[in-house]
């Protein structure tokens, strides 16, 4: 059983900075992957960037690359999404998730999930 925590979500002005958290904690394990997943009010669950337990390997959403930047921490136990340029449309619930392997864009292949946190953007 592992345990993810997201803090950070706040709510800030378009072309404005948010840094999102996540820390993980109960039975943890020395390879598992961690990403970011987001749900804007009635749209799916999609997927924003992952990245392995190295850290190493990092893979982003179109709609987010060269914005956002997803890093481990410095124990590999907690994941960071720094979000630059904040657009209207990044206005979701931001959810951590984590699963034992690589990293993924789908989200069923993700095991542990945090409650999420909420991001909004004003114009």
């Amino acid at each position: 059983q592992v345990d993810l925590v997201e803090s950070g979500g706040g709510l800030v002005q378009a072309g404005d900075s948010l840094r999102l958290s996540c820390a993980a904690s109960g039975r943890t394990f020395n390879t598992y992957a961690m990403a970011w997943f987001r749900q804007a009010p009635g749209k799916e669950r999609d997927f924003v960037a992952s990245i392995s337990y190295a850290g190493d390997l990092t893979y982003y959403d179109d709609s987010v690359k060269g914005r956002f930047t997803i890093s481990r921490g410095n124990a590999k136990n907690s994941v960071n999404l720094q979000m630059n340029s904040l657009k209207p449309d990044d206005t979701a619930v931001y959810y951590c998730a984590a699963r034992y392997g690589g990293p993924s864009d789908e989200r069923s292949l993700y095991a542990f999930w945090g409650q999420g946190t909420q991001v909004t953007i004003s114009s």
